[in-house]
């Protein structure tokens, strides 16, 4: 049987934090291209939260398997 309940946590927090990867993405495009100095590092922060998030999705999906894998 199918847990409903779960397959819908799961797709509405795929679909968040897919918007979220995409919209710190598209943020730190916007502000690189500028000429005041403030904007670069906002920039460059933006991208690295950005990986942070897609790194910390890596690691839900596949954290359990690194972590056996390595302490056999």
């Amino acid at each position: 049987m199918i847990d409903w309940m779960a397959f819908v946590t799961v797709l509405v927090a795929s679909l968040v934090s897919a918007c979220v990867a995409v919209t710190l993405f598209s943020l730190a495009l916007r502000f690189g291209d500028g000429e005041a100095s403030w904007r670069r590092p906002l920039s460059v922060a933006l991208f690295v939260l950005c990986a942070v998030v897609v790194v910390f999705g890596l690691y839900l999906i596949v954290g359990d398997h690194l972590t056996t894998l390595f302490t056999r």
